[in-house]
């Protein structure tokens, strides 16, 4: 089991090069969202809402809310974007009084997200993530409401070519200390 997860995360990059003729099946979409909607969070909170966009008008539209100053011109091939809005987190009274100096729901998020794109990749789809956004301009393109924060916009597809190629990573040594 252990092999399977480690050959996700040696396979899963992020695709920059969407094939625009291949549309993302909904029912692989809906497993996405199920892999996420199982992620862990703080208290059971769940702080998450998605967007999932099919539709090619409003890919595309949404995808020009992501292009700011020349970034991810890729997305409009996208077979599909997931919109990740942060909800409040509902995290125990006790807990919240004490610890408020996390950042919980966007943690969860992140953990959220992750899950979204392993359960991409175990199903022959690519995936990138996205922060870089008019988050206005994409809130009223959507419908989304005011108020809501948008943290993420993950693009799935399929690569219009496959790429595999040794990750550059730092050493284990830079980035952990084990105490024995």
């Amino acid at each position: 089991m252990t092999d399977h997860f480690m050959n996700l995360v040696n396979a899963r990059y992020s695709c920059r090069d969407y094939d625009p003729e291949r549309p993302v099946e909904h029912e692989r979409l809906v497993q996405c969202i199920e892999a996420a909607r199982l992620a862990p969070s703080a208290c059971n909170s769940q702080p998450w809402h998605f967007t999932v966009i099919e539709n090619r008008e409003k890919l595309l539209a949404a995808s020009k809310c992501l292009q700011d100053s020349g970034m991810n011109k890729f997305a409009d091939n996208a077979g599909a974007l997931i919109v990740v809005n942060e909800e409040p987190a509902t995290l125990k009274a006790v807990i919240a009084e004490k610890m408020d100096s996390q950042a919980y729901a966007q943690i969860d998020i992140g953990i959220a997200a992750a899950h979204i794109c392993y359960e991409a990749a175990s199903l022959g789809l690519n995936t990138c993530i996205l922060g870089w956004m008019d988050e206005e301009k994409l809130k009223k393109t959507l419908g989304i409401p005011e108020e809501k924060r948008v943290r993420l916009v993950i693009a799935v597809g399929y690569a219009r070519e496959e790429k595999h190629y040794n990750k550059k990573r730092k050493d284990l040594e830079a980035i952990c200390d084990f105490i024995r």
